[in-house]
């Protein structure tokens, strides 16, 4: 195979991130979890209150997929960057499903997607840049941080939404299998001052995604 070089990997990345913000992203597809769940009656309230809650959902995985490919483009490892793209592609996963669901809603995603991501991702390159164990760290906190975000979130759907709440069940676990594989590969703890600057940022992100 041939050995792509650091002009070949930017040109990659623009185009995953393109793709991310506007296009059909690459994915392993599995099927949506909102396949198997009923389709129950929602009336205009809760369709509203489901299609904001998902437009975070979307709006958080495009963040995902861009500090996955940051990371990924500063990894100093080959089995980190694969772990990455691995967990990279899942998201692509989830950032679809929500996709699908906020149509199924009447509801439209952020505007602000491409502000998300263009942070993010330079986000992800700084974490790449100090080193392999602290960008795993990084990885771990953050899927951590978004499985408490999802059980928030599971609370406050309509009850009767079961397939909003399919796809998040599912993104849950995904999240969580990320963070495992991110410490078995060598993540260590990051300090508290960085774990609460990332929940605060956490934060702004969700409360804007929520109406923008």
């Amino acid at each position: 195979m041939q050995q792509l070089n650091s002009l070949d990997q930017l040109i990659l990345h623009f185009d995953r991130g393109l793709r991310t913000l506007f296009g059909q992203p690459q994915n392993t597809m599995r099927p949506n979890p909102a396949q198997m769940a009923p389709e129950n009656e929602l009336n205009e309230e809760e369709k509203r209150l489901s299609a904001r809650l998902m437009r975070i959902n979307h709006a958080g995985e495009v963040a995902a997929q861009a500090l996955y490919q940051g990371q990924a483009l500063m990894a100093r490892t080959d089995s980190v960057r694969e772990n990455m793209k691995q967990s990279a592609l899942e998201e692509n996963d989830h950032l679809i499903w929500c996709h699908k669901r906020i149509n199924d809603l009447n509801g439209r995603i952020s505007w602000l997607n491409p502000v998300w991501y263009t942070s993010s991702f330079t986000l992800g390159v700084t974490a790449g840049l100090v080193g392999d164990k602290w960008s795993l760290g990084f990885v771990t906190e953050t899927e951590q941080q978004v499985v408490k975000h999802l059980e928030g979130h599971l609370q406050r759907l309509p009850a009767q939404d079961v397939k909003s709440k399919a796809i998040l069940e599912q993104m849950k676990e995904d999240e969580a299998h990320h963070a495992s594989v991110a410490i078995k590969t060598g993540g260590v703890p990051l300090p508290q001052s960085v774990r609460w600057l990332m929940g605060r940022m956490s934060k702004v992100m969700t409360h804007t995604a929520f109406w923008i």
